[in-house]
């Protein structure tokens, strides 16, 4: 841009150190594209933060599979902690699974 100035003001003995644009018009195709492709970038972004995201609940997910594999009564405990965030909700019907082998240990069961 500085040459194609200085090329048409030399002559007159002027040189334009600074240019100032204030209206730019793009043709509307050109506007189309320039948006598809800035929503096409903010998709991309979206995609790996959820990725990001994703990897970390699976790391926590992980952690915590070993926790409880190293301890049962942890599942326990975290079972009962879940049953009581359900029961605290309003209107809330819980139902309560009991293992097979308790109820086989029971005095009338069916041996």
């Amino acid at each position: 841009m500085q040459t194609t100035l200085d090329e048409c003001t030399e002559s007159w003995g002027v040189r334009v150190e600074r240019v100032e644009v204030k209206d730019v018009r793009l043709p509307v195709q050109l506007q189309r594209a320039m948006a598809a492709e800035a929503e096409a970038a903010r998709e991309a972004r979206a995609k790996v933060i959820a990725a990001e995201g994703e990897h970390k609940a699976s790391k926590a997910l992980k952690e915590a599979a070993d926790i409880i594999h190293r301890s049962p009564i942890a599942l326990q405990l975290r079972y009962l902690q879940t049953l009581t965030a359900i029961a605290s909700e309003k209107n809330s019907t819980i139902v309560f699974p009991i293992p097979i082998d308790i109820l086989n240990s029971l005095p009338f069961s069916n041996k």
